[in-house]
């Protein structure tokens, strides 16, 4: 029996362009948020995961698929990433989740202590989700869900703070939270295992098109 739980990189990506239902309940519920840390700048350039073996121009004609059109330079990159912080930093909890994934994927490139340029901040991000979440970003939500599922961020691998978070988005309607708490109960990872809520999770997911919601109903029969 395989069951299927949405990976943090898949939702990550797919919160960017993503809008979650916001409201102001559980506010106070959420502990430990990480620490934002130190300025950042914006990476000008597609990472070299994407572009190492490409002539240069095989590698021009990914960076114009890619890359937001009509904005080739910089200056203009650097603008809108500026802008979407400064959001933010002003309480707007999409423009923090959005920022949350930008460090994760490596988009935002941030420095440590000793101003070594990090790939990757995944602490930053779980800090910049914790403030979305704070708000019923559901979205975020989720991100953490997963975050805490995995142990990643400087976060302590939690099932229970897991399925915590994951049902907080699923409340929201979050297809993706729906399926991975369905997966908690049948797993009984975080949770009293429970096959019955686990069906009503996965039904819920499966209703709004979740593939993986779909196979894992089938599991349970």
């Amino acid at each position: 029996m395989h069951i299927f739980m949405l990976s943090l990189t898949t939702i990550l990506l797919l919160a960017i362009a993503s809008c979650s239902n916001e409201n102001e309940e559980d506010k106070n519920q959420i502990q430990g948020a990480v620490p934002i840390g130190s300025e950042i700048t914006l990476e000008g350039q597609l990472p070299s995961s994407l572009t190492n073996g490409l002539s240069p121009e095989e590698q021009s004609k990914l960076e114009s698929e890619i890359l937001p059109s009509g904005s080739p330079d910089n200056q203009d990159l650097e603008e809108k990433f500026l802008k979407l912080k400064e959001d933010a930093e002003n309480g707007d909890a999409k423009a923090q989740t959005t920022l949350g994934v930008m460090y994760f994927t490596g988009q935002a490139i941030s420095k440590d202590e000793s101003g070594k340029i990090l790939s990757t901040d995944a602490a930053k991000a779980a800090a910049w989700f914790h403030r979305a979440a704070l708000q019923g970003n559901a979205d975020a939500e989720f991100n953490l869900g997963l975050m805490y599922a995995t142990g990643q961020g400087g976060l302590t691998q939690d099932s229970t703070k897991a399925v915590e978070f994951f049902q907080k988005a699923a409340l929201k309607g979050n297809a993706d939270a729906q399926n991975n708490l369905g997966a908690m109960y049948q797993l009984g990872e975080g949770i009293e295992k429970n096959d019955v809520k686990a069906k009503e999770w996965y039904t819920k997911s499966a209703a709004q098109g979740n593939s993986d919601a779909q196979a894992n109903l089938e599991t349970l029969d």
